[in-house]
């Protein structure tokens, strides 16, 4: 599912309730995070819930995108999860830096909806994210190039 399919899903469902439930069940439809890669130093801080991100910078393809795998021991969390997916999957590092995520969050309406523990939490997958695309821009930078 895309961002503006999401979008177009919400305008649909209309209430909040409706559009929780449907985060709720893409959550469900989230990859496994296998337990090895569940550590401190993966885990997501200023979240209610636990929350645990892996990114990496797939070299493989031209030009480089950022993939990155996450999960959380709550329900909705994992929806959230999900939208981020949606947002920021096989993006290059400078499509991440680029994108307005808060303009995507105020028409989604997840500003209004979420508690401010959740928002927190929301926040800081963000953040985690647009560091590692930050950090990833940075090192493809100063790589050496061929020629």
């Amino acid at each position: 599912m895309t961002i503006d399919e999401l979008y177009e899903e919400f305008e649909f469902l209309g209430d909040w309730e409706d559009r929780c439930d449907f985060l709720i069940d893409l959550g469900f439809e989230l990859p496994q995070l296998p337990d090895a890669l569940k550590t401190e130093g993966n885990r997501v801080h200023g979240c209610q819930s636990q929350v645990w991100l892996v990114a990496q910078l797939n070299e493989s393809t031209t030009p480089p995108v950022v993939e990155f795998q996450a999960n959380s021991d709550a329900m909705i969390v994992n929806g959230l999860i999900a939208v981020l997916s949606m947002i920021y999957q096989g993006k290059t590092p400078e499509e991440i830096l680029q994108t307005d995520v808060e303009q995507i969050f105020r028409r989604l309406e997840l500003d209004r909806h979420l508690s401010s523990q959740r928002r927190n939490g929301l926040f800081g997958m963000v953040t985690r994210i647009r560091d590692f695309a930050l950090a990833s821009l940075s090192r493809m930078e100063q790589a050496p190039t061929d020629g």
